[in-house]
């Protein structure tokens, strides 16, 4: 048994982490602990302050919004502070300071305070993918972002914790426990990641680069990076995937919770067991399908991860209600979701590390970010919209959204020379 598992791909990759990939990758499941305990109940724990459909939306498209700035930001931040610095102050901004305004919040505004500070956390996205990556082997991107979304997936196998205190305190105080709790672990998950983690070494020649550099020449850097972009087939579609995948998690992550309990009816004590099934499948799925997935060959996962998401929707769609063939429906859209998502994730993350130039690689991820969340930011608002109109309009949405991804990978695989890095 010992045997197979070490010759295992991804068992293989684990064992032979080292430096700052392995820094990222063993202390990525302390994010988990920390966020995936709340997140199953962020939009209802939103709605029991009695904000309404569109009111989440909202927060959902501030949330877009404050993204979107620091997304912009991000290349020259990381550029002048390090990989290292901005990872651990701005994950400290962007995550343990929210936490401690849900963990208070009183309704709208609290949560709209705390979506301008979470959406700090693309400056750590541009920063701490730079810290994973620069140093690790290239051949290795694909197994080694699998990890990173295997370790998130682990963490949900807590979800009963939440479960266990929703019931016995109601939503509202066991959120906030959880709120508070999340802060403790993350900060801590910060703290272990600068001791154990170093600058990279493009971190340490981009430093020296900007040195003496203003704010604004640094940010007319870019235009060497748009140019670049605009002049790679690969990260042009890099761009195009990681557009469309984003507002397809976005609407799922917020909309779910909302037609689960809102109108399927579950009840909120079991909302978190739903995730938690959802990630046992997606680790085992990784170990056994998604581990096969060769980086010279994507095409094939990513029509898969499409079709199995536009599957999860509709499956979600059609679910009429609490009833035996309810939660048949329900388990199956969450499997096709699993499946989906778990390769739509690895597949965007690898394409980007894959087609972009390491030398750039801080301005191109601060553009692509930004381009991201420019496209993205109404979508929150938009699902709000339908969301108020039919509860199950968001998913329609998300179906037009995943189709197009398939558009998008028939076209760019049409020519050859899109394969090519």
């Amino acid at each position: 048994m010992n045997r197979f598992l070490l010759r295992h791909p991804l068992v293989r990759t684990l064992t032979e982490l080292r430096g700052n990939t392995r820094a990222c990758v063993y202390t990525e499941p302390m994010w988990g602990l920390s966020m995936n305990l709340c997140l199953p109940y962020a939009s209802v724990f939103m709605l029991s302050f009695g904000m309404s459909d569109v009111q989440v939306g909202i927060i959902a498209s501030i949330y877009m919004f404050s993204q979107t700035v620091f997304a912009f930001l991000s290349g020259a931040i990381v550029d002048r502070y390090g990989r290292r610095f901005s990872t651990a102050f701005f994950d400290f901004l962007a995550w343990s300071v929210p936490c401690l305004i849900w963990a208070s919040s009183q309704g709208f505004w609290f949560f709209a305070v705390a979506a301008l500070f979470n959406g700090m956390m693309k400056i750590t996205t541009v920063a701490w993918d730079c810290l994973l990556v620069e140093d690790a082997p290239r051949d290795k991107i694909t197994h080694i972002y699998s990890w990173v979304i295997i370790a998130a997936n682990m963490s949900a196998l807590f979800a009963p914790i939440s479960s266990i205190l929703v019931s016995r305190l109601t939503l509202i105080p066991a959120i906030r426990i959880l709120y508070i709790n999340a802060f403790v672990i993350m900060t801590l998950k910060i703290l272990l990641l600068y001791k154990f983690s170093t600058e990279t070494g493009i971190g340490r020649v981009r430093k020296e680069a900007v040195k003496g550099m203003t704010w604004p020449q640094m940010l007319g850097d870019y235009r060497g990076a748009a140019k670049r972009i605009l002049t790679s087939p690969g990260t042009k579609f890099a761009i195009v995937i990681s557009v469309l995948v984003e507002i397809a998690a976005m609407i799922g992550m917020t909309f779910w919770q909302i037609i689960a309990s809102r109108r399927i009816g579950i009840p909120d004590t079991l909302l978190s067991i739903f995730p938690m099934a959802k990630s046992v499948l997606a680790i085992v799925l990784f170990f056994t399908v998604l581990s096969r997935v060769k980086q010279s060959n994507l095409k094939v996962p990513l029509y898969g991860g499409f079709l199995c998401a536009i599957i999860s929707a509709l499956l979600l769609i059609v679910v009429p209600g609490t009833g035996l063939l309810g939660y048949l429906l329900l388990s199956l859209s969450l499997a096709f979701e699993a499946l989906g998502f778990a390769a739509l994730g690895t597949m965007r993350e690898s394409l980007v590390a894959i087609y972009v130039n390491p030398e750039d690689r801080s301005r191109i991820m601060a553009l692509l970010q930004t381009t991201v969340m420019l496209v993205s930011v109404p979508f929150g608002y938009i699902g709000g919209l339908l969301s108020d109109i039919n509860r199950t309009l968001p998913f329609v949405l998300n179906i037009g959204m995943l189709s197009l991804g398939i558009l998008a990978t028939a076209f760019f695989f049409g020519g050859k020379k899109a394969v090519q890095p």
